[in-house]
């Protein structure tokens, strides 16, 4: 593929999302907002607002039955998306970025759309969602995989990107770790999809922006899109790390304090061991 092909194709992508979003928006003027039990329960973030999520459901519904129809199963789906996430990788790693961000779009609606297509038929399991979430971490990966190799050559460039993965790695880590642990998963910011959301983004923009700036002799400008949406995912992802880690050990705490509170102090009258070293009383003493 040549750049300006490459071009063309970050315009139509970025075309194509600003004009979903002006249907959406007039939809939502005329008729209303469209609900979805899991942007309600997810319920948006400063990084990805609710509106947003809601325009990329609104858009990819339609298909879930047409989808199911074909016999097109969940775990299918899943699989089939680590296809043009790797192509994603692929392309980046070679400068590719407009074909990158097509093809870890098409990615993450795959991810989208395997969730949707076993609520509706009823194919739910928790093997699915074990297979689910480790293509979604090979996914991500890959993504950054070629961003690496992309900029091995940029070690300011490379610092950056080896923090972002660092802190993606670490913000799925502690939401793990508070789950095999028994407490709420703290919320956060840049949770999975906000990272792959600025990614994607910054991916389609950075070709426009590597035209405009052709002549420039700094990196940092010709393809400042994609070095701000690193930065900004590294910056907050390590930020979010440091604070899910402080509250999953405050949690910790206090459920600990809360379990030592209920366990009888050892020699009371209650404690099992003191009971059953303590001498019989003489019959007939009440």
């Amino acid at each position: 593929m040549c750049p300006l092909a490459d071009l063309y194709l970050s315009i139509v992508l970025i075309s194509l999302f600003f004009g979903l979003a002006f249907v959406y928006a007039g939809r939502a003027i005329l008729i209303g907002r469209v609900a979805h039990a899991r942007t309600d329960a997810d319920g948006g973030s400063i990084f990805v607002n609710k509106a947003a999520m809601e325009m990329v459901y609104w858009v990819i519904d339609p298909f879930i039955s047409f989808i199911a129809a074909l016999r097109i199963t969940p775990n299918m789906v899943t699989m089939g998306s680590l296809i043009p996430a790797a192509g994603a990788g692929v392309a980046i790693g070679f400068g590719y970025f407009g074909l990158g961000a097509l093809l870890a779009i098409t990615a993450a609606f795959g991810d989208i759309i395997d969730g949707l297509l076993a609520r509706k038929t009823g194919l739910m399991s928790d093997a699915g969602e074990v297979v689910d979430a480790a293509v979604d971490r090979y996914g991500e990966m890959f993504l950054f995989g070629g961003l690496v190799y992309y900029y091995r050559g940029h070690d300011q460039v490379l610092f950056i990107v080896l923090l972002a993965l660092v802190g993606s790695f670490m913000v799925s880590y502690a939401t793990a770790k508070a789950e095999a642990l028994g407490v709420p998963a703290p919320r956060g910011a840049m949770r999975r999809a906000e990272r792959g959301t600025y990614l994607m983004a910054g991916s389609a923009f950075t070709p426009i922006a590597s035209t405009l700036f052709a002549n420039s002799p700094s990196l940092a400008l010709r393809e400042l899109p994609i070095i701000l949406s690193l930065t900004i995912v590294a910056v907050v992802a390590n930020i979010s790390v440091v604070q899910r880690l402080a509250a999953i050990a405050a949690m910790l705490r206090a459920r600990d304090a809360a379990n030592a509170a209920k366990t009888p102090p050892a020699g009371s009258p209650f404690d099992d061991e003191a009971m059953a070293t303590k001498p019989d009383a003489p019959v007939g003493m009440v």
